[in-house]
This record gives structure tokens, C-alpha cells and sequence, in this order.
């Protein structure tokens, strides 16, 4: 059944503010909330970067039904797979069938700050993958060691974990990654891109899936999907701007490595350069319109991101017009799912 949900941008808000607006977007009846792990904003003036894993949990229990996780977490650089592994089992342990957990290969802006090298796209994978075996071995509650090519871990075994592990999601924007989705984990998380890149996307992630016997129709495929939406065309157009610039650079953003960097590329960005990536528009049917197109692609989940500051208008607008209209092409909404 799918799920609209709320993309909390802990770049831009005070995590305070963040639980009143995940609190409000469930009450609107938004069903999951992806958050940002962060330790730098993409630009200064986005303002915040709180530690996503302790407002998790305060989310969980700020929220009722709300599934929600990290959107996404680098579990091979900043923090160590051992950590994390403990850090999810916790939270999975706390809120049975509402945390997931979403992995990723990481960025320079918020990796480099513990040494190091930055290395190419294909060691960065290399070590997303070893970080995955290490938190799935800790998962079954075993003593084990780990020895990789990149990483390694001691004997350790975790004591606290819930009755069933969290679902491990890999954000992917290349097949590759894609489809070691399919194959080592529990679903797919991936930005919002033009339909032929996503259907490309979803081919090699259902192709990985099927590799290793596991029926495809049946994963999480969970898309995230940066809109703004103001009162009028020109306050559409300069939040994005302003709040949300790096949405509009073209250059590779794992490779930039700090929020002064960032802005130094937002010089450049103009208005033209959000097409196909931030969605643009005063129109609240035609949000539903462009959500609902994700839908049809194949994607069960769709967070979305208004980009302003606006968040608590955003959220009302949405349960006024956006979500009922969705509610109703699905027929199927249950008051936490659309």
C-alpha cells in the first residue's frame, strides 16, 4: 500500500522544531518520516545539523504510528558498522515495526572530517558493502569478528536487539548500487531523478533481488522527493533558492567537502537549474499529480520535502488538498498510508 511520507531536513531545523512537525505531519496523515543524518548542512545558511540518532528517538516516542529511519546513514567512515548495528538494534528494540534503517556509500561533506582519504566511487561501495555483512552478522546475536579489505571488527556480540532485525534499505542512484540493493537488503531508497533513470533503477534492483530468490514486488522501494511549495510562483522559486540551493548544482555533490564549498557552486545555480530536481509549484494538484507519477512507477513510499520554511503550512496544505486526492485514487487509505 503506498506511503506518503515526511522528509525531516535536519540541515535546516532545530530537532524541537523537527518533532513538532513530524508530530503534525503524522496527525495530517503523512505515514513515515525519512531523516537526514548529517553532520554538516549542505550550506551555511541552512542553519542546523543536530545528531540524527538521538531525535530518532525521541521521535519514536513523540509519534505513534509514524514509521520513520535514517535517510540515509554512512555506516563506513564517520561511525564504525559496530556502532550502528548497536544504534538501529536499540531503536528496532524500542519501536517494533516502525524504524528502518537506510545505508548509503556517504559524502565528503560529512565523511572527511575524521581523516582520511576520500576515495572513488567504487571503494566507497566496496565499503558500504562490508559495513552491511558486519551489521547483519551482529544482528543474529552472536559473538562474531569481522576481516574485510576496508574494515574490521573485533569479537563483539550485541545484547540488546529486537525480536526481529529492522529492514536495511541501500540508497542507490547508479544500477550497480541498485541491485547490491536487491541482493543484500531489504529494499531500495533513491532520489527523485527523471523516469527513465528510475525505471532503470528499479530494473537492476528488482534484477538483484531475483538473483538472490527474494520476489521484488513485495520490497520497500522508497523515493525521496524535494518540492517547494509558497503561496505564489515567487515564493516558490526564491525558498529554493535560498534554503535549498545545493538542489539546483549540477556538479558530483559526494566529492564537495564542506558547507562554504557548497555555496561557493550555490553562486551559480539560477532558477532553471531546479528542473528535474526540485518540483517547483504553487499548484497542490499538480504536487499530487507528480506524486502520484512516482507511484505509478513502482515506488510504495514517497517523502516528501518542502524546501521552505513553511514546514507547518506545507503540512496543512498537503492534508487539505494532496493527501485526500491521493487517498482517493488509491481507495485505500488507513489513516497512516496513502
Amino acid at each position: 500500500m503506498p506511503v506518503l511520507g515526511y522528509s525531516a531536513e535536519m540541515e535546516q531545523f532545530h530537532p524541537t522544531d523537527l518533532i513538532r512537525f513530524c508530530r503534525e505531519a503524522e496527525a495530517a496523515g503523512f505515514g513515515g518520516a525519512m531523516a537526514a543524518d548529517h553532520f554538516h548542512p549542505w550550506v551555511a545558511q541552512q542553519g542546523q545539523s543536530a545528531f540524527v540518532w538521538s531525535w530518532m528517538g525521541a521521535l519514536g516516542m513523540a509519534t505513534q504510528r509514524m514509521t520513520f529511519g535514517p535517510g540515509v546513514t554512512c555506516a563506513s567512515y564517520r561511525y564504525h558498522p559496530a556502532i550502528i548495528a548497536q544504534a538501529a538494534a536499540t531503536l528496532a528494540a524500542m519501536y517494533p515495526d516502525r524504524f528502518w534503517m537506510g545505508i548509503g556509500t556517504g559524502e565528503a561533506l560529512n565523511e572527511h572530517i575524521v581523516g582520511g582519504e576520500w576515495p572513488e566511487a567504487p571503494v566507497r561501495l566496496e565499503r558500504m558493502v562490508e559495513s552491511i555483512e558486519i551489521i547483519k552478522q551482529l544482528f543474529t546475536g552472536k559473538k562474531v569478528r569481522y576481516s574485510g579489505k576496508h574494515l574490521r571488527m573485533e569479537s563483539a556480540r550485541l545484547y540488546t536487539r529486537p525480536e526481529k532485525p529492522c529492514p536495511i534499505f541501500i540508497a542507490a542512484s547508479g544500477p550497480k548500487t541498485a541491485e547490491t540493493a536487491g541482493r543484500m537488503c531489504d529494499g531500495l531508497i533513491t532520489p527523485a531523478a527523471p523516469a527513465e533513470k528510475l525505471k532503470m533503477l528499479l530494473e537492476s534492483f528488482e534484477k538483484g533481488a531475483r538473483e538472490a530468490g527474494k520476489d521484488p514486488t513485495t520490497m520497500p522501494k522508497l523515493l525521496q522527493l524535494h518540492v517547494s511549495w509558497a503561496e505564489t510562483d515567487k515564493e516558490a522559486t526564491e525558498q529554493a533558492m535560498k534554503e535549498w540551493p545545493n538542489g539546483g548544482i549540477k556538479a558530483p555533490k559526494q566529492d564537495i567537502r564542506s558547507p562554504e564549498d557548497f555555496a561557493a557552486f550555490a553562486e551559480l545555480v539560477r532558477p532553471e537549474d531546479f528542473k528535474g530536481r526540485v518540483f517547483i509549484s504553487t499548484s497542490l494538484d499538480g504536487h499530487r499529480q507528480h506524486i502520484q507519477s512516482f507511484f505509478d512507477l513502482g515506488f510504495n513510499e514517497v517523502h516528501v520535502h518542502n524546501v521552505g520554511r513553511n514546514q507547518s503550512e506545507f503540512i496543512r496544505a498537503y492534508s487539505e488538498a494532496v493527501i485526500p486526492a491521493l487517498q482517493q485514487m488509491s481507495r485505500a487509505f488507513t489513516g497512516r498510508a496513502v
